[in-house]
């Protein structure tokens, strides 16, 4: 039986208690660790979890036996925390993203590999039956090279979200809405047509006065095989639009799924093809649901990996990429130029402390509280 503590005991937290209890016969949560220690018991007896708590992971690993843990603490706590539970023996699983510099990246992957540990981001969008038979129907050749790619990461938050001590600064939370709200969408995006060689891109501020940091950002990224791709991030959106397009050689393809197929007429204008779009659509068809989908699919592969029943599906390098290329648009939108991929280690932005001294500050944070009282979070459209 693998034992399980999870680490913060926040909202994102309940979907990682919950799929955890969907696979009773494999795993135990047996700990919680939060620096608000009520909340962590009020957590742990909402779900009748025997389970001890703790102020503070040091404490946890010191006293209490696990296996594996989950982070679910603010970004600026996941390499640290990762590092300390790496190398003294455990798994972990730790909430996107994954940190706020590519410093810290490296040093949590390390740590997973000096210890013979597996180290795996969230990315559980990846775990939904739409974008698993996306990603297959692309690699598969059938629609054509990708030739533009795009994903539209809109979300909509009000200036009370960034009263939360923590958010809205560069120090805590490494960067606004392309780090914490774009991340899973340039997960899947970099997944189904992989990184880029350059970035071109903007930041901006456009209506949220209590944060430091970005609440709007738009990159196009451009590939040596002439192929390009735009991303847009934002907390400005009412409606939350969000997807992810692909135009194809023979076909253009989205999530929410869509498939469209155009021939060209004499004129070269276009019709329909009915029949591209068909077999398009008969092969997305084909491919199998996820069984368990979002978090569930995610911390099932997790635990079957710890088990040697499968391969780790989203491992650090691959939660690394995510941060690169959103250090990358930082970077971009901050020097005004052209940015080439990968990034060195010479970069301003590669440390904490390059990202803090170097990153221009839309506003001065001037509101702060300790706790926001309702805990209810959403997460933007279904694919």
């Amino acid at each position: 039986m693998i034992k399980v503590a999870i680490i913060g005991a926040g909202a994102i937290s309940d979907s990682h208690i919950l799929a955890y209890l969907n696979f009773k016969e494999k795993c135990q949560i047996v700990a919680f660790a939060d620096l608000y220690v009520d909340k962590a018991k009020q957590k742990a007896e909402a779900y009748n979890l025997n389970a001890k708590v703790y102020p503070s992971y040091t404490e946890l690993i010191e006293k209490e036996e696990f296996d594996v843990a989950s982070i679910c603490l603010p970004p600026y706590e996941h390499a640290p925390t990762a590092i300390a539970l790496l190398n003294s023996g455990k798994n972990v699983l730790v909430e996107k993203p994954m940190a706020p510099s590519l410093e810290d990246c490296d040093q949590m992957i390390a740590a997973a590999q000096k210890n013979n540990r597996l180290l795996s981001v969230v990315a559980q969008n990846r775990f939904r039956t739409p974008v698993m038979r996306l990603n297959t129907v692309l690699k598969s050749g059938i629609a054509g090279k990708i030739l533009f790619g795009k994903a539209d990461s809109l979300w909509w938050r009000g200036s009370n979200y960034y009263d939360l001590w923590w958010r809205g600064t560069w120090e805590k939370e490494g960067g606004g809405c392309t780090i914490n709200h774009a991340v899973h969408h340039i997960d899947m995006y970099l997944w189904m047509m992989g990184m880029p060689d350059s970035v071109l891109a903007i930041t901006t501020n456009l209506n949220h006065t209590n944060s430091e940091v970005e609440d709007f950002s738009t990159a196009v990224l451009f590939y040596k095989n002439n192929a390009i791709g735009q991303i847009t991030a934002s907390l400005i959106h009412h409606g939350e639009e969000q997807q992810l397009l692909f135009q194809c050689e023979n076909a253009g393809l989205s999530l929410p799924w869509k498939v469209c197929s155009y021939n060209q007429r004499e004129n070269g204008f276009p019709e329909e093809n009915s029949e591209k779009a068909a077999e398009i659509q008969a092969y997305y068809d084909s491919l199998p649901e996820v069984k368990n989908t979002a978090h569930n699919g995610q911390i099932e592969n997790f635990l079957s990996a710890i088990e040697g029943k499968g391969d780790l599906l989203v491992d650090g390098n691959q939660g690394r990429n995510s941060i690169m290329l959103i250090t990358a648009i930082y970077l971009s939108a901050h020097l005004g130029t052209k940015v080439d991929l990968p990034l060195k280690e010479d970069c301003l932005f590669y440390t904490r402390d390059g990202i803090v001294k170097n990153a221009k500050k839309f506003h001065k944070k001037t509101k702060s509280v300790d706790n926001i009282s309702n805990s209810k979070i959403t997460f933007g459209k279904e694919f």
